[in-house]
């Protein structure tokens, strides 16, 4: 019997590094994303989304094109934006911005939630009190991905 698929949920900031650079981790993942593979479902929040195109917007406005294009081959799942009343409920461990990107995490009943957020989402790493772990695009890719595929390769 297949094994459930893994649910990822990208933050915005590794959706622009990657977008943005042609190396580094969050690249390799976002092409690995579009590879759309059997074993991964991939998230991101509408919330995330307006943040990206609103930095795009005010600080690369010539880079939208490109990110129009290219968002479209993640098959990403969009989660809805959080109510206010779910982002009063786990506001506190982190900065006030980055709580919708948690609840949309949850709300999507994500494994893993990647982010390049050191400062906020770091305090949140080790915690064990949310049904996802946080990981940075390197943890993701060097020991996370190669786990998934090994047992599509034996």
């Amino acid at each position: 019997m297949a094994e459930r698929a893994v649910r990822v949920f990208v933050d915005s900031n590794v959706i622009l590094s990657g977008l943005l650079s042609d190396r580094g981790a969050p690249r390799v993942l976002l092409d690995i994303l579009s590879l759309r593979l059997p074993f991964l479902i991939c998230l991101t929040g509408r919330y995330n989304i307006i943040e990206i195109e609103r930095n795009l917007t005010n600080k690369l406005p010539g880079a939208l094109p490109v990110y129009k294009g290219y968002l479209p081959k993640l098959g990403l799942k969009y989660i809805p934006i959080p109510s206010a009343e779910e982002v009063r409920r786990f506001s506190g461990p982190i900065s006030d911005k980055d709580v919708p990107v948690l609840v949309s995490a949850l709300n999507g009943k994500s494994d893993y939630l990647v982010t390049g957020d050191k400062k906020d989402f770091g305090r949140l790493r080790q915690k064990t009190i949310y049904p996802l772990k946080i990981v940075s695009p390197s943890e993701f890719v060097d020991s996370i991905i190669p786990g998934l595929i090994k047992p599509y390769w034996t």
